[in-house]
């Protein structure tokens, strides 16, 4: 009694920990300390875990904790900032095929009772599965791994017809009198193919909206599986993961102005271009960027995954810092899905020394681009173009987007001519306001300051 009361006392612990872990990483300023509790939660149930009676296998279980440990150790100190929205894509993932696998493993031992039980096994297996490998599909395509969207003839037919074959071989899972292992191998099989399917022809501008979908599917069957074993800790950091990712994912569509469904059955790569844009790309040099900024009152700064690609961010704040020097007002844009994950702008100037201060989010600061002399937009796309406002046939018509293109001066760092990786045409880089200046950010950034500096002598 006195052990039970031990591991369920430390399990709510855990509980807590996660939820103070999830508030604390809702601010940057808390993020790194929110971290740390839930780490620590997740240590007090893993190690709880190993007090509970009948358990066995220590061996196994400590082998695949040292293994796994070891992997996410240096993985995680080896990856790069560009490279973290596909780490979070795939450890996602991983957590999706752990819940369905605890269902296989439950399946196989044959030793579940009630329809209830065996309901939720089967939906934690499902939504496992598909969260699984479809974020295999998203690691993929941000890794480069898969170069283009994948559209298969009648995909939503497709899609639709799978998704209710698959739920039809759960239903009869869950109303067998006993487990059928070849059903249960089928189910895993189609559930397994549904999340390929789904995910395959989604472009790279949702992709952070599908990442986000694909954790909060995580959280629910990890919360589902949780019931299935009576683990209160992993019902509990289910619920909170899963509630969290689906709030996550909303708010993130709005900021697209696309309905969810939208995303997964009309990806924006088959929605259109829209319009043809008239004019011509006006191209300046870095000594002419650098004098706009170092002689302007205020500068906005719109980081974009361009930056992030080519490492610019600490570039940017040495930029920043002269112009500050100099008396210039800079401050940073952050559109709500800038880069290719939630907040990573926000991870990377953060990394790169930039005070929360200065960096706001699309509400504080479009007010303020009217007032701006410099917009300087550095490897972002969709997020400033106006055509969302006024092309009904763009794909992006009616997403919020940060009005850069009513600052005084637009200057956009690009790397060459061609589109964003939408493939979606940008009205602002023909704006007669419009500049651009062309190569890597790290180069043409690089370049802004040494002409900054000798301006300031």
């Amino acid at each position: 009694m006195a052990m039970k009361w031990l591991i369920d006392a430390s399990y709510f612990v855990a509980a807590i920990l996660f939820i103070l872990g999830l508030k604390g990483m809702s601010s940057p300023v808390s993020a790194r300390k929110g971290i740390v509790w839930a780490g620590v939660g997740m240590v007090l149930a893993t190690v709880v875990t190993f007090l509970t009676p009948g358990m066995h296998n220590f061996a196994l279980m400590l082998l695949a904790i040292t293994l796994g440990g070891a992997v996410a150790w240096i993985s995680g100190k080896k990856v790069a900032m560009t490279d973290m929205p596909q780490m979070v894509a795939i450890y996602n993932g991983m957590g999706g095929g752990a819940a369905a696998a605890i269902a296989a493993v439950e399946f196989a031992r044959g030793e579940m009772h009630g329809v209830v039980v065996t309901l939720l096994a089967t939906l934690g297996a499902l939504i496992g599965a598909v969260s699984f490998s479809g974020s295999v599909i998203a690691w993929a395509k941000l890794q480069g791994v898969m170069k283009k969207a994948f559209r298969l003839p009648a995909q939503n037919a497709v899609n639709i017809v799978l998704a209710l074959v698959t739920i039809a071989v759960g239903g009869a899972i869950v109303i067998a009198p006993t487990i059928d292992p070849l059903l249960v191998g089928a189910f895993f099989v189609l559930a397994l193919l549904l999340g390929v399917i789904i995910t395959l022809p989604i472009g790279g501008a949702d992709m952070p909206v599908v990442i986000s979908l694909f954790n909060a599917f995580t959280g629910l069957a990890v919360g589902f599986e949780g019931f299935v074993m009576g683990i209160p800790a992993l019902i509990i950091a289910g619920i909170v993961v899963g509630a969290a990712g689906t709030l996550l994912t909303q708010l993130m569509a709005k900021a697209m102005n696309r309905p969810i469904s939208n995303i997964l059955f009309v990806p924006m790569a088959a929605a259109g271009g829209g319009e043809a844009v008239e004019g011509e790309q006006k191209e300046l040099g870095a000594m002419d960027a650098a004098a706009l900024m170092r002689y302007a009152s205020k500068v906005i700064i719109v980081p974009g995954y361009g930056m992030a690609v080519a490492g610019a961010q600490h570039k940017v704040w040495e930029m920043a810092e002269l112009l500050e020097e100099a008396g210039v007002e800079v401050v940073f844009a952050i559109h709500p899905v800038a880069g290719r994950m939630p907040g990573h702008m926000n991870v990377l100037l953060a990394e790169a020394g930039v005070p929360y201060e200065k960096i706001f989010d699309l509400e504080e600061i479009n007010g303020d681009f009217a007032q701006a002399d410099v917009a300087l937009v550095i490897g972002a796309n969709d997020v400033v173009n106006p055509s969302a406002r006024t092309d009904k046939s763009s794909p992006i018509y009616g997403m919020p987007i940060l009005n850069a293109d009513l600052a005084q001066n637009v200057i956009v760092v690009k790397r060459g001519k061609g589109t964003g990786y939408s493939g979606i045409e940008n009205a602002l880089f023909y704006k007669e306001n419009t500049r651009l200046l062309y190569g890597s950010a790290q180069q043409a950034i690089g370049e802004v300051i040494q002409h900054v500096k000798a301006m300031s002598v």
